[in-house]
């Protein structure tokens, strides 16, 4: 399914998120995330030791429901592709450039910032990945 051109823009401007997952006693479990729409796929970033991605291994079933500071919102129900290449760290700067708003110089983290350079060998020495959410089916907006 496609995103809608309001969808799209919406997403353009919005970057928070709630994530939800299956945990294996069938309990949905939420986390808050940032969210980017890159080459039209939306993505979010993460770690190998995060409850939730060996949960997304197991069932890549997954809901975002991504708002704003007042009360607009989307869902979007969504199986996850796990990004974990040898290339997990440039898509990880892809996405943090989008998130924030920086086509170039450099990014902050954790309070601080970083160049290009030391961005990327902190994205691999803290193993970070890329969800990649192939959207079934939206609904939502203010």
């Amino acid at each position: 399914m496609g995103l809608s051109e309001q969808e799209v823009a919406w997403l353009g401007e919005h970057h928070a998120a709630a994530m939800i997952t299956i945990g294996e006693d069938g309990m949905p479990k939420a986390v808050r995330v940032g969210v980017a729409l890159i080459d039209g796929k939306v993505w979010s970033s993460g770690i190998q030791d995060r409850v939730r991605t060996p949960r997304l291994r197991r069932d890549p079933r997954c809901t975002l429901f991504v708002f704003d500071q007042a009360f607009a919102w989307l869902t979007l129900e969504t199986t996850v592709t796990i990004l974990d290449g040898d290339d997990a760290p440039s898509l990880n700067l892809q996405l943090f450039r989008e998130m924030q708003g920086k086509p170039e110089g450099p990014l902050s983290w954790f309070g601080g910032e970083l160049d290009e350079p030391a961005f990327l060998a902190r994205m691999a020495d803290e193993n970070r990945l890329i969800y990649e959410f192939d959207v079934h089916h939206s609904y939502g907006l203010g």
